[in-house]
């Protein structure tokens, strides 16, 4: 990975404010570091799935990278394209043959416990099974990106960003995240172990 000579001056010039990377693992991010630090630059954000089911980027070191070195991590599928929302499930499918239903439908009895522990939680905070995954997004030091068509939904984002889970909630929504064993990767992105 380099980064062409010509590029280098529009950032510090000031036209390119900050620069970022997606799906990048950490020693792809660490590169870009060095090589942005030449020029006097830094790698500013990273973009990469996270969720509750997919949680490679913190158990790789970048969360934990991001948060020493002041990069922004910018989270995206935080709600697994609605998965996590807790409006589908085993009763209540994604659209049949939607791109949603071939991935997901198969594994909607697996998601059966997390979503019932979003929901309790969700009790709790009187919030929805989203507005957990989302704080819990939060929680981890990162700023997720979701996908809003409607104005409640962004006011049911911004409600997210009030809640403050317990350090047993995470736990018990990272448990179960785990033992629903659910593989999200999707075919544009690369583990990040």
């Amino acid at each position: 990975m380099s980064l062409p000579q010509k590029h280098t001056p529009l950032a510090q010039s000031g036209q390119i404010k900050t620069i970022g990377v997606s799906n990048h693992n950490l020693a792809e991010i660490k590169r870009a570091n060095e090589i942005l630090s030449t020029a006097g630059q830094k790698v500013s954000a990273v973009q990469n799935h996270f969720s509750l089911l997919h949680r490679s980027s913190e158990r790789a070191g970048i969360l934990d990278y991001c948060k020493e070195n002041g990069i922004t991590f910018y989270a995206y599928m935080v709600l697994e394209q609605g998965a996590l929302s807790g409006r589908y499930d085993a009763a209540h499918p994604f659209p049949e043959g939607s791109d949603r239903a071939r991935c997901y439908g198969p594994v909607l009895p697996q998601l059966g416990k997390l979503i019932e522990a979003m929901q309790r939680i969700g009790g709790k905070y009187d919030a929805s099974p989203a507005q957990i995954a989302t704080a819990w997004a939060i929680a981890k030091g990162t700023l997720p990106i979701i996908g809003v068509t409607k104005v409640e939904q962004v006011e049911a984002a911004a409600k997210a960003a009030e809640i403050v889970l317990t350090a047993e909630e995470i736990s018990e929504l990272e448990a179960l995240g785990d033992a629903a064993n659910i593989n999200t990767l999707r075919e544009w992105e690369k583990e990040m172990i």
